[in-house]
């Protein structure tokens, strides 16, 4: 074949695809489009259901105080929001938790977290380890 009939075939074949995909990218299809777009809808409805609970958990202050740990640590500012969906689901929080009851459950949480970190040092490996190389410059 020569280089010209190869160009069209990869040109006419280039259309094909973007007609079918309407301009994704190769390989994703316009029922994969569909559910990538579900999904993010999904995503977003249960963001703004866990973002209207915890305003009707926390006052503002507490918010603020929570929405500063979700920069400084994310993991665990998720930690506490999980936590407190689950409490306020159960029937544990009455009322709107201020900010001093928030630190009382992030120093509840803070402390069984010290307590299963664990670091542990082996150094029995007296091989692998050797400093007695430098001895001999």
């Amino acid at each position: 074949m020569a280089d010209s009939e190869l160009d069209t075939i990869r040109a006419a074949r280039m259309a094909q695809l973007q007609q079918q995909g309407q301009g994704a990218p190769v390989g994703m299809s316009g029922a994969n489009e569909n559910q990538a777009k579900q999904e993010e809808e999904r995503r977003d409805q249960a963001e703004q259901m866990k973002n209207q609970m915890l305003s009707q958990i926390l006052d503002q202050q507490a918010r603020a105080r929570l929405n500063t740990i979700m920069i400084a640590k994310p993991e665990k500012a998720q930690m506490i929001e999980g936590i407190l969906i689950n409490m306020a689901r159960s029937g544990q929080i009455r009322g709107k938790l201020g900010e001093t009851e928030l630190i009382g459950l992030l120093e509840q949480v803070s402390k069984k977290a010290k307590q299963s970190t664990k670091v542990k040092f082996d150094r029995r490996r007296s091989n692998l380890d050797d400093d007695d190389e430098f001895l001999d410059l």
